[in-house]
């Protein structure tokens, strides 16, 4: 591709961002490089870490977009009302979904890895904040007013992790290894008992 006309640096931003996305969404990140993603957007090598550090930032803004378009789809789920059981069901759902939709986009958020010692940024941070607090949400009602904040931050986390065990077995085909049951009705059968053993006393 020829070298294309001018672009503002955010707008060139996006361009490395789409170009990026695009590659790992048709070949996983193994297939991702500075050189390929200059060569889709008709740019040098050298802008990309003019706009970036380096290939891992661009990695790690590509897995924002993930997460946003994640919360986006949590919020609408969120908002479709009910009560506790079936909005938290309705979530689980709605993630479950996510994952086989662009499984290659969803598994970069779990194969990238950051050099050590190097720290997620904080605006990363706060967008997984943000899809907990969806469960969290959720939840609210199993943990009345007075009620440590720390007990419900810790059974969204428990709940999520149980769930994403689920989806990431399903999404590697994996599934059969451990059951015949579908992957939604084991995140029914989760979510149900977890959700029971909250209600139950002591």
């Amino acid at each position: 591709m020829g070298r294309r006309s001018s672009h503002t640096p955010q707008e060139l931003r996006e361009l490395i961002l789409d170009a990026a996305q695009d590659i790992i969404d048709q070949k996983g990140l193994a297939g991702l490089s500075a050189r390929e993603v200059a060569r889709i957007i008709g740019y040098s090598p050298g802008t990309i870490y003019n706009m970036f550090t380096n290939l891992d930032d661009v990695v790690l803004n590509v897995e924002g977009r993930v997460l946003d378009a994640l919360d986006k789809r949590l919020s609408e789920a969120a908002g479709t009302g009910g009560g506790t059981d079936t909005r938290v069901v309705e979530i689980a759902h709605v993630y479950l979904a996510f994952t086989r939709e662009k499984p290659r986009l969803w598994n970069l958020l779990f194969e990238h890895h950051l050099p050590a010692g190097t720290e997620l940024p904080d605006w990363y941070q706060k967008k997984l904040e943000g899809l907990m607090a969806h469960v969290e949400r959720a939840l609210a009602s199993h943990f009345p007013p007075g009620s440590e904040a720390d007990r419900q931050r810790t059974a969204a986390r428990v709940l999520w992790a149980g769930v994403h065990g689920i989806t990431s077995l399903s999404t590697a085909d994996k599934l059969s290894v451990v059951t015949t049951e579908s992957a939604g009705r084991l995140i029914d059968d989760l979510v149900g008992t977890y959700l029971r053993g909250l209600r139950s006393p002591g």
